[in-house]
Formats: structure tokens, sequence, C-alpha cells
């Protein structure tokens, strides 16, 4: 499935892993759920930090697998394939999961370890979507640093349902806890920084209607060649 340029790029990265990062991969008789398994063996191949394991009797979204510490609950899930724009995002968690520093700032990942509550992200994405990734990346590394806090990927091409169920109508569209996440009619125009966001996050019940997308910059790395930036911006308005 990876080209054979993509592999080496990849078993690059996997090499700074400090710890080991187990894969839990949901699972059935689908197609996409052999096609994510073809992928998975292929990133489990290129580290031996990195372990996989297939369950097909859980309650999870079929196909997806989540990241997590030997011994520890997952806090990150992917919900479809990560290719295209967002394989970076699984690269950054594959990273981040198995110890590799952030480079967020001290004082940001701070104000991410003091939020306290119960925190269930779930972020629409289409493989297409330039921005999406960037939204993915922030949320996955909130995930990682805090325990309180879980973050999922849905790939809306693959759980059309739920897509119209929530009544989706732009991509990337943000849930928290069941509920949209962001501020109402801000405009394409509105920004935050990563503090405001983190703030935000902290003042659940203010949440109402929103689509969002985080703009990034900083190195490139990886397939869509993006990596975090030690400074973020939150960008809400539909795209």
């Amino acid at each position: 499935m990876l080209e054979a340029k993509l592999k080496t790029q990849l078993k690059g990265y996997l090499e700074r892993l400090t710890q080991p990062v187990e894969i839990v991969a949901s699972v059935d008789d689908n197609d996409k759920s052999r096609e994510m398994l073809e992928l998975l063996h292929e990133i489990v191949s290129l580290s031996p930090l990195v372990t996989l394991d297939p369950q097909r009797d859980d309650t999870q979204a079929k196909p997806s697998f989540a990241l997590r510490r030997p011994g520890r609950a997952p806090h990150v899930r992917f919900a479809g394939l990560p290719m295209g724009h967002e394989f970076t995002s699984l690269v950054l968690a594959l990273l981040q999961a198995g110890g590799h520093p952030s480079k967020a700032a001290p004082a940001v990942l701070e104000q991410i370890r003091g939020l306290e509550g119960e925190f269930n992200f779930e972020t629409f994405v289409s493989l297409t979507c330039q921005s999406c990734p960037d939204v993915v990346q922030a949320l996955n590394l909130m995930a990682v640093v805090n325990p309180n806090i879980r973050h999922t990927m849905i790939d809306g091409a693959l759980f059309q349902d739920e897509v119209e169920r929530r009544q989706i109508m732009a991509v990337p569209s943000v849930f928290l806890n069941g509920q949209p996440f962001g501020q109402p009619d801000a405009g394409i125009d509105m920004t935050f920084d990563f503090g405001t966001l983190i703030a935000h996050a902290a003042r659940p019940e203010e949440q109402t209607g929103t689509k969002g997308a985080v703009d990034e910059e900083g190195e490139q790395v990886g397939a869509s060649e993006r990596t975090h930036a030690e400074e973020r911006k939150w960008q809400h308005g539909r795209r």
C-alpha cells in the first residue's frame, strides 16, 4: 500500500520512538477493514516498538484503530484510513504516543494538562481536505497530553450514516461530547490562538454549532509534508 520511498521515510521517523506503541484495530470482513489492516501491518513491520492487536468483537466503529501505550487506555483513534492529507496526522500521532516530544511550547502543554473534565472530541474529515489535518493534529496532541481528552478522526466518506445523522455540510466539523464545538457564526476571518482554543474547550457549556479549521506553519514531514508548529491558529468558518 505504501510506496517504497514513503516506507523508507516512515521507518526513519519511527526510529525516533522511545516507548512502545500498541495499535488496537477494530475490524470486520469489509474490504476497507482489509485495506486498513494491510496499512497497519506495513507500519508494524517498520519498527520493533509498534505492535498490532486486531479485534473483531469490540463495539468500536469499523474499520478504525486506536493508539495506546501498553497498559493504558487509548486516547487517539482513526475511524477510516488516514491516507492522503491525513497520513501526516497518523505519523505525528505515532511519534507522540511513542514518547517523541511535541514542538508545542511548554506553556501550551501545561495549559492542556490543566484542563479538567471529560472531553471526547470527534473530527469529521475528507481525505482531500487540506485544512482538516491541522485540526486533527491539534486535537490529537491534546489527547496525548491530557488523559481526560479523547479524539477520533472520522472519514466522512466511510461513515455516511453519521454524516447524515449529524447533518454535516462541510469539513472539518468538530464535535465535543456529541455536540458541535466552537463559536457560532464566527466567519472565516475569525482566528484564535492555541491558548484560546484550550480556554474554549474548558467552557463546554458555551459550545454551539461550528465548522472550523486550524492553520499551521512549520517544518514539513510525511506524505502531506506537514508537521506540528510551535504556534497554531484556530480558524472558524465553513470550508
